[in-house]
Order: structure tokens, then C-alpha cells, then sequence
């Protein structure tokens, strides 16, 4: 019965979540459901208050300050004009003939340099229509040039992201932002390559059908372009201190300081390895949001109110994404769940890195959030995965890539509320243009994650 109620409530946090419903509010309730048809309803309160909670807040708490960073340094960004520079920069560029790679290249430079996926989508989004409008492509083809850039390798492969799905797994694996650097270039260049080559197999097919942009009207205005762009070198100065701030200070600067006082019990008695990557993206973060502040003080209209929105717009993303990790500690405490994680774990007994990809992805997919998925395999069985590292003779960074590789496959299915935001954001719908998203950030990373295991067991980390 305990079986039968995980997967019941499984089932109903996809659908709710796909009709819109919060997982703020469906989180704690079929955490509960699961709880009451388990056998253990007298426990619920219980349940609710130190397991559920605490398994929310402990998330959090931990990464509260990458969440309220990043969101600050993505809306510092859009006010001052830096993100819609670089966007406009790109496509300019690349002109018309390689219109599609623009877009992909725009969102890839943003959101590699720690930049949201809902800013980035609104910066370039209007830019990527009137490119699109003025070459004649098929307006649908958007989302999906935004999916390769936005929501693949930068979110999960290439070392050195700030993004959370990168930064989640290093306190288990004690590794940093740099984790297996040349495996995750690989499945970089896998994603973008294989991304591309579809984009460009429809774009073909789209030419000679004859189908041209079409006749849209939703969300569909001039562009706006102003009379003071940001210079894009200086625009593009703090994505490049958010990256080569994060590498120094992770590999150089912070180990040379005496962290000797973190074994003190005030502290947690934790190593310095299971804080670094951590540290290091969260100064690198402010140092760049203090750069774009001290350029653009009278640049920015009103600095207390984009700080602000900023500060306000990253307690959703992270409730969220804690919320279904307190789901996931729920869950976890249930009979039937450890035979479910036997079953998982025992796909391939002698080599963890599949079970591992399997069971993240799978929960990446139920849930509809990458980072949600990963954080509650990673809290109900982070510590299991670093002791099969141990066992079997695998490197933590090897592990730590593709834990984060495997949060970027199915959680892109239909009721992911990022996807459902950007084909809002671009006047699409479902039908017209998630075919696109589904195949290049879905299947193509999907593709991806299994040959970096593949090369992974044979050759290690590297």
C-alpha cells in the first residue's frame, strides 16, 4: 500500500502541477496524502512539522544566498540594460544567415554568466522576434533556439556555471563549480551541436513547406531599441567576473585562507571542501552585482526598487524548489520508498552513475524542476551515491556531473513552469512550438548524459 500511495501522489503532483497549481501548496498536501494512505496519518502532524519542514528549511538555508544572488544580479542586469546589449550584440553579429544561432549563442552567454532564465527570455525574446520577422523564419522556431541556450549546457555541463542545478551537488560530493571540466565540455558541445542540427532540419523543412513567420499579433510589438545601449564589452565584463571570479576563487584564493576554524562545532565541523564551490559562486555573484551597480548608478532609474524585485523574485524560485525537497524527505521516510530505491539503485549494481542519472531524471521529470528533482534524490540519497563513489573507485566530480547533467532531461516536459513561462513570454502555445523544446532539451541532453556515463565508466573524470 505504501507503494501504491507514493505513485499515487507522484502522479497527482505531475498533473496539478501541470494545471498550474503551486507546488508550494502541493508539496506539504500529497506529502501528506502519501503519508495518510502509507498507514501512518497519526503521524502527519509530526511528519509535517519536523520532517517535511525541516527537510524545506534545511535547503534553503543552504542555498538561500544563490538564490537571492542570482536573482538580483539577473534584474541588475535587465535595468541596466546589460543583458538586452549583449543579446542585440550577438544577433548583429551573426546577422541574418546564422539568425538561429544568434538567439542560441544570446541566451547561452547570459545564462552562463549567472543571468535567470526569465530575464534572459524577456531580453531576448523580442529581440529574436524582430530577427526572426525580418529573415522570414518561423516565429515557433523561438522557444526552441532559446531552449538550446537557455535550459542545456549552460544550466548543467559546462564547468564553472553558477547555475543552482551546478551548485546543488557539491556539498555532497565536496567538489566545486569546475567538477569533470572536459566531460562537461563534451556533453556542451553534444547538446549545442545536436540542438542546432534539428533547429536547422526544421528550418529546412519550414523552407520548403514555404512557411514564413506567420501572422502573430499576441505579444507582439516594435522593438524599443533607445538611444543609449550599453557598450557590450563593459555589458559582458560582469558575466565574465562571475566566471573566472567563481575558478579563482574556488581553485586559488580561498584555500589559501585559514579555514581551519570550520571544524569548530559552531561551524558544523565541516571541511573546507564542502563549502568552497559554494563560497566561490556566492562572491563571485557580488562582486559582480557591486560592478554593474558603481557602472550604471544613474543608469538604473531606481537601484532600491531593482534590488528590490530582485530580492523579491528569488523567494519563489527557491520555496519551490524547497518545498519539493521537504516532499522528497517525506517520501523518503515512507516503507515503501526503500524498496522502491533498491529497485532503482539495483538497475546496475556495479555502476552507480546509471542508477544515479536514472532516479534524478526520473524525479526531475515528476516534478517538473530540474533543480527540485535533483535536490531531493540528492537529500534522500546524496550520501548513499558518495559512498558508492568510495566503493567503486569513482571520482566525487564524475559523480557531482552527472548528477547535474541528469537534472536537465525530463524535467523539461510539458509542465515544467519555465518552458510554460518562455512560450508565454514568446505569444506560443504548446502545440506550435513544444515539439522544438521537447526534442532539444529533452532528447538531445538525454543523449548526451548517456555517452558522458558511457565515457565516464571507461576513462574516469577528466
Amino acid at each position: 500500500m505504501s507503494i501504491f500511495a507514493i505513485l499515487l501522489s507522484l502522479a497527482l503532483l505531475m498533473y496539478f502541477a501541470y494545471r498550474g497549481v503551486s507546488v508550494l501548496i502541493l508539496a506539504p498536501v500529497l506529502a501528506i496524502l502519501a503519508v495518510v494512505l502509507s498507514g501512518q496519518g497519526t503521524q502527519s502532524m509530526g511528519i509535517y512539522t519536523q520532517i517535511f519542514m525541516d527537510g524545506m528549511g534545511g535547503f534553503a538555508i543552504k542555498y538561500f544566498p544563490l538564490f537571492i544572488l542570482g536573482a538580483i544580479f539577473g534584474k541588475l542586469m535587465e535595468d541596466s540594460g546589460y543583458a538586452y546589449s549583449i543579446a542585440r550584440y550577438i544577433v548583429n553579429k551573426l546577422g541574418d544567415k546564422h539568425a538561429l544561432l544568434a538567439v542560441v549563442l544570446a541566451c547561452a552567454i547570459l545564462t552562463y554568466g549567472g543571468v535567470s532564465v526569465f530575464v534572459v527570455t524577456f531580453a531576448v525574446y523580442p529581440i529574436a522576434a524582430e530577427l526572426f520577422k525580418q529573415v522570414n523564419i518561423p516565429k515557433r522556431f523561438i522557444p526552441g533556439a532559446i531552449s538550446i541556450g537557455a535550459f542545456t549546457f549552460t544550466m548543467t555541463a559546462l564547468p564553472g556555471s553558477p547555475a543552482i542545478h551546478n551548485a546543488i551537488p557539491m556539498p555532497y560530493f565536496q567538489t566545486d563549480a569546475f567538477a569533470a571540466p572536459i566531460l562537461g565540455l563534451i556533453a556542451a558541445v553534444m547538446m549545442l551541436v545536436g540542438g542546432m542540427w534539428w533547429m536547422q532540419h526544421q528550418l529546412r523543412v519550414a523552407a520548403t513547406n514555404n512557411e514564413g513567420y506567420g501572422t502573430h499579433t499576441l505579444n507582439e510589438k516594435e522593438l524599443d531599441i533607445g538611444d543609449k545601449i550599453p557598450n557590450f564589452w563593459l555589458a559582458l565584463f560582469p558575466v565574465v567576473i562571475v566566471v573566472v571570479g567563481n575558478y579563482l576563487f574556488s581553485k586559488l584564493i580561498i584555500p589559501m585562507w585559514n579555514n581551519s576554524y570550520l571544524a569548530d562545532e559552531k561551524f558544523g565541523g565541516v571541511s573546507l571542501s564542502s563549502v568552497v564551490g559554494l563560497w566561490s559562486i556566492i562572491l563571485s555573484l557580488a562582486i559582480a552585482c557591486l560592478f554593474v551597480i558603481i557602472l550604471n548608478f544613474t543608469r538604473i532609474k531606481n537601484l532600491a526598487e531593482s534590488l528590490n524585485k530582485g530580492a523579491m523574485g528569488s523567494l519563489l524560485p527557491i520555496f519551490n524548489t524547497a518545498s519539493e525537497v521537504g516532499y522528497g524527505s517525506v517520501i523518503a521516510g515512507l516503507a515503501g520508498f526503500s524498496i522502491i530505491q533498491h529497485f532503482l539503485m539495483g538497475i546496475s549494481p556495479n555502476n552507480p552513475l546509471i542508477s544515479e542519472a536514472i532516479i534524478i531524471n526520473v524525479l526531475a521529470g515528476i516534478t517538473g524542476s530540474a533543480s527540485g528533482g535533483l535536490g531531493i534524490a540528492l537529500e534522500v540519497m546524496g550520501a548513499n551515491y558518495m559512498q558508492l563513489a568510495q566503493q567503486y573507485n569513482i571520482d566525487p566530480e564524475l559523480m557531482h556531473r552527472i548528477a547535474a547533467l541528469a537534472s536537465g532531461g525530463l524535467d523539461a516536459l510539458p509542465h515544467n513552469g519555465a518552458v510554460i513561462t518562455m512560450l508565454t513570454i514568446c505569444g506560443l502555445t504548446h502545440k506550435e512550438s513544444y515539439k522544438d523544446v521537447f526534442v532539444t532539451a529533452v532528447i538531445v541532453p538525454i543523449i548526451a548524459l548517456i555517452v558522458i556515463i558511457f565515457l565516464g565508466t571507461i576513462f574516469g573524470s577528466f
